[in-house]
C-alpha cells in the first residue's frame, strides 16, 4: 500500500472515494460536482490531500485545510475528511492516513491538528483516541448554516 500526497493526476481515483465519502454522510451522488470541487482545491493549493493506493486502486483519503490560531499565533490544520472504502476497512488504511496527516502537520510546524466527527461514528472516534486526539469538552462549536 502506498500513501502519497494527491496531485491533479490522482483526480479520477480520488473522485470515486470523495463521492463515496459524501454518500456516507447522506449526500446524493455527484461525481461531476466532486470532480470540480477537488480540482479547485488541488489547483489552487487550498487543501492537502493524501491518498491510499493498493494495486493501482484508490482505497482511502484524508483532506486537510490550513488555518491559524489567533490565540496561539500559529498555524493549525483541520483534518476535514478521512475516508476508507468499505472493502479496505480494518486493514490499517485509516491509521496510515492519520500518520501522513500528523507528519505533514509536524513538517509545517503546526500547533495542532483538529478534527470533528459525528456523535455516532464510534469507530472513527476510537481510532482518533488511540492516536492521542482528545475530545474537547471545554468549548462549544456552533454552526451558522447559510445554504
Amino acid at each position: 500500500m502506498k500513501i502519497s500526497r494527491a496531485r491533479l493526476s490522482d483526480l479520477e481515483g480520488l473522485v470515486e472515494l470523495f463521492n463515496g465519502y459524501r454518500m456516507f454522510y447522506h449526500q446524493m451522488s455527484d461525481k461531476t460536482g466532486a470532480g470540480h470541487f477537488l480540482e479547485d482545491r488541488l489547483s489552487h493549493d487550498e487543501s492537502v490531500i493524501f491518498v491510499a493506493i493498493l494495486d493501482d486502486e484508490y482505497i482511502g483519503f484524508t483532506q486537510l485545510y490550513p488555518s491559524y490560531s489567533s490565540v496561539y499565533m500559529e498555524r493549525i490544520w483541520k483534518l476535514n475528511d478521512l475516508y476508507v472504502s468499505s472493502k479496505a476497512r480494518n486493514r490499517g488504511v485509516g491509521q496510515m492516513l492519520l500518520d501522513a496527516a500528523r507528519q505533514h502537520a509536524e513538517q509545517t510546524n503546526a500547533k495542532s491538528l483538529i478534527l470533528e466527527t459525528d456523535l455516532d461514528n464510534v469507530q472513527a472516534q476510537a481510532l482518533y483516541e488511540r492516536n492521542g486526539y482528545k475530545r474537547d469538552e471545554s468549548v462549544y462549536h456552533y454552526t451558522l448554516t447559510l445554504k
